[in-house]
């Protein structure tokens, strides 16, 4: 298996090791919520990620057309 360390040298892998090891940690440590949303309040974020994904492909589209 390639690890950091054989790419990029043993003090460089290690310290990316960690960093990712502590993302991983922090992640597995908020996997779960620990609070109950409403259904208004569920509602209301399914529409702004909409939202959002909608105005990402606005801009990609509009780098597009600028593009070419």
């Amino acid at each position: 298996m390639v690890t950091f360390e054989t790419i990029l040298g043993h003090r460089i892998g290690g310290v990316l090791r960690r960093w990712t090891e502590k993302v991983n940690e922090i992640n597995r440590k908020y996997e779960t919520p620990r609070i109950r949303m409403s259904r208004g309040v569920t509602i209301a974020l399914l529409f702004l990620r909409i939202y959002l994904i909608l105005l990402v492909l606005l801009l990609g589209y509009k780098f597009w057309t600028l593009l070419t």
